[in-house]
């Protein structure tokens, strides 16, 4: 089969991929799986990740990446009811690796989820087909869009898990997201204005700035280096915002909890520009800051975020869509950092 190829760890990545007409077909779907036909695939961050290696895991290459996809159910195996042969889907890539289980560990409910990750720890849906869990699938209409159905599932389970699963966000509250552009910014925009909150968004891009706009934040701020939370400030009348969702992390950090109103709550699923960020350690007890990391999400909350899809009341936000004799310039893109939503392969 077809399948978009990391042939050799490197960085940059873009070099080092090509499209392999001899990739080796998935074997049947084993106990659980299913076998999906793939009509299209988004990228992530995590893409690039993958091609330059992802620290504390060794990675083995030639491997295919891609964490979101949509397709079509070909065949189903062993104790998967035989009903979702045919259906179209998005796939949950988080899979739940089972806890250790000792005498002395405490009540699993303490414990947050540890996920593998189809398209980083195993092979993902870069390719034609792909075997998934029946258990991560969500069904999507017949005649949805593929390629935006694709663009939905990984940003917007994350974006729903950290904001509404873990920090609460209520409907009104004021809602900061740094470095607009990305899948998991523009999930988290779309999210808070399903929910009625007022949004503040960063770039160091003008037109990313407009584009939000287009979407509904009121609040634009340029980055060029300064103290925005003043500007943040401004905007809620000294009062400071409800939830600061920042991927950026070192660059970022010390704005976002300085932006934030008393009791606020931080987010981060990610650190794009470096984990070693300065804090402020005085505001965020005096002011009861409540700190939350976050990553991908539970099947439930997967399906919950779909059901908002299927419904129309979230949709993602696509920057382009390319063949896959393309998958380099598609890459390119995104390595690039210049998109706005997402990048999508159409198979």
């Amino acid at each position: 089969m077809r399948a978009i190829v990391v042939e050799r760890q490197g960085n940059p990545v873009t070099p080092n991929v090509a499209l392999r007409a001899d990739w080796p077909d998935p074997a049947p779907p084993g106990h659980g799986q299913v076998l999906i036909r793939t009509l299209a695939t988004a990228f992530n961050h995590m893409d690039l990740w993958v091609g330059k290696g992802v620290p504390g895991l060794q990675l083995a290459y030639p491997r295919v990446s891609g964490c979101d996809a949509c397709g079509v159910v070909e065949s189903v195996g062993p104790g998967v009811d035989a009903a979702w042969a045919g259906s179209r889907v998005i796939v949950n890539a988080a899979t739940v690796v089972p806890e250790r289980e000792l005498p002395t560990d405490p009540p699993a409910s303490t414990l947050a989820p540890v996920y593998e990750l189809i398209g980083e720890h195993h092979h993902g849906m870069l390719a034609e087909r792909f075997l998934a869990p029946a258990a991560n699938l969500a069904r999507v209409s017949p005649d949805a869009d593929p390629c935006q159905a694709a663009a939905f599932g990984l940003c917007a389970l994350t974006a729903w898990s950290m904001m509404i699963t873990k920090a609460r966000l209520a409907p009104g509250q004021s809602v900061l997201l740094t470095g607009i552009g990305g899948g998991v910014a523009t999930s988290a925009l779309a999210i808070a204005r399903h929910r009625g909150c007022p949004v503040a968004v960063t770039s160091r891009h003008q037109w990313k700035l407009d584009r939000a706009r287009d979407l509904g934040a009121e609040c634009l701020i340029l980055d060029q280096g300064q103290d925005w939370s003043k500007e943040v400030r401004a905007w809620t009348h000294k009062r400071g915002v409800d939830m600061a969702v920042d991927s950026s992390g070192k660059a970022t950090h010390l704005n976002c909890i300085r932006s934030l109103a008393r009791g606020g709550a931080y987010v981060t699923p990610g650190c794009t520009s470096g984990p070693d960020a300065v804090t402020d350690l005085a505001r965020m007890f005096w002011n009861q800051l409540r700190l939350f990391g976050s990553t991908m999400g539970t099947n439930a909350e997967f399906r919950e975020v779909t059901s908002l899809y299927r419904a129309g009341r979230l949709s993602p936000v696509v920057d382009q869509v390319f063949p896959p004799e393309r998958a380099r310039d598609a890459y390119a893109r995104l390595e690039s950092g210049e998109q706005f939503g997402k990048i999508v392969i159409r198979w």
